[in-house]
């Protein structure tokens, strides 16, 4: 009797039946995993925009709140030159999250903007609003207002929430922090 080297046909089978049962059982919980992460970065992001709302309202009281993420952003200024430091470059924000597109920032799998009902200065109010890139990106939407309460819908919109729509607790609820 010879003497067997290496593995037959169907060990290496075995093998890789093994392994694709792992990978589907393990890839939906590295999605979902994901999928998480990027919702949690959401809220997080949220809640940093309003707190950089209050405190762009206590340096710029003329102003109110910010009526846009490119105000709170350096929208090309040199952030470590003071002069340049104004309420329309605050440097609150990194040039990511406050990017100087007019419509929607996108920061890691979410797109945010911030919105106000009044036409000029100073704004009284503001709603900062979050919603995925795409399905695989997340379940959820977010929006935030002055009260700094993130609320969040199941259902993922594709736009800008204004404020009604965020007020509305029928379809947004509190995040529980």
């Amino acid at each position: 009797m010879r003497k067997q080297k290496g593995f037959s046909l169907i060990e290496l089978l075995i093998v890789v039946a093994i392994i694709l049962i792992i990978a589907a059982i393990a890839i939906p919980n590295l999605l979902r995993s994901r999928m998480s992460a990027n919702e949690s970065a959401a809220a997080s992001s949220l809640r940093t925009l309003n707190t950089t709302e209050v405190t762009y309202q206590t340096s710029y009281p003329a102003m109110g709140y910010s009526p846009d993420l490119k105000s709170l952003g350096p929208n090309g200024a040199d952030c470590t030159v003071a002069a340049q430091v104004t309420s329309t470059s605050a440097c609150l924000v990194d040039n990511i999250l406050g990017c100087a597109s007019a419509t929607a920032c996108p920061k890691g799998q979410y797109n945010y903007a911030i919105v106000t009902a009044s036409a000029a200065a100073p704004y009284a109010d503001y709603t900062a609003s979050a919603w995925p890139l795409s399905a695989q990106a997340g379940n959820k939407s977010y929006c935030s207002m002055t009260d700094a309460v993130v609320r969040f819908e199941q259902k993922v919109e594709t736009a800008l929430i204004n404020q009604g729509a965020c007020k509305n607790t029928a379809n947004f609820n509190p995040l529980a922090n």
